[in-house]
Order: C-alpha cells, then sequence, then structure tokens
C-alpha cells in the first residue's frame, strides 16, 4: 500500500491517479489530516507493508528503519512529486513490495540515498533510463 503524506498537493495526486498510481494520502482515506510525526509512524507499523512518501525531511532518520514499512523522502520540489514516485516505484532495486520493506530512501534528481535495517551504512544509487 502506497501512502503519502497530507503535504502532497492534489495536482500531483491527480497526476498518480492518471497513471494509475494506486495511493491513499494521510487525511484522506488513511490517518487523519493534522497527524504528528510519531503518529504517522505508529500508523506505518498498523497497516501492512505501506510504503510511506513525504517530502517532510524528519522521516530521514536511520532510527526510523523498520522491516514492516519503507520511508521515502521526496527531496524534490513540490510540483515533480508524482514524477519521481513513479521513478522510485519503477526502479529496480524497489520495484516489488519485498525490495522496499526495511528501507529509508532519500529520492532526488541526483539519484537515491539508502539506509537498510540492520546495515550501518548509506548506500548511493543512480537513476536507470
Amino acid at each position: 500500500m502506497n501512502i503519502l503524506d497530507e503535504n502532497i498537493i492534489e495536482t500531483q495526486c491527480q497526476l498518480l491517479r492518471k497513471w494509475r498510481v494506486r495511493f491513499r494520502q494521510i487525511g484522506y482515506g488513511v490517518g487523519r489530516q493534522g497527524m504528528q510525526d510519531s503518529e504517522i509512524v505508529t500508523l506505518l507499523h498498523a497497516l501492512r507493508q505501506p510504503t510511506f512518501f513525504t517530502r517532510d525531511d524528519d522521516f530521514y532518520d536511520p532510527q526510523l528503519c523498520h522491516t514492516g514499512y519503507c520511508l521515502v523522502h521526496l527531496d524534490v520540489h513540490r510540483e515533480e512529486v508524482a514524477v519521481f514516485v513513479r521513478r522510485f516505484l519503477r526502479h529496480p532495486e524497489f520495484n516489488t513490495k519485498r525490495k522496499r520493506m526495511g528501507c529509508m530512501v532519500r529520492v532526488s534528481h541526483a539519484g537515491l540515498s539508502v539506509w537498510r535495517v540492520r546495515v550501518n551504512e548509506q548506500v548511493r544509487l543512480e537513476w536507470r533510463g
């Protein structure tokens, strides 16, 4: 299940729907509006293997890595979110739920920075294609 933070703007949600990327958004279908970061983490623990997309860099913290979910920090402009969500979901390293679980990823124009559960170093990956 893909979950978008409530700070993802509607135009980006519309693009994802147009591209048939399935998701729910905090405050609109899952959770409630105005949830604090700690409440979102608790919600992620309660859901079945979610991938959470946010522009909030507070979520890019290796201590938040957990085998039950994936955190994706989108370090891109707010009008680029949909393109990078789709690009991330198509990346060969993350194109299945199984590959994503236990990862925390920073997505940017330069590439991907990845922390994995029980690995004490960050790995950098490039965009392909």
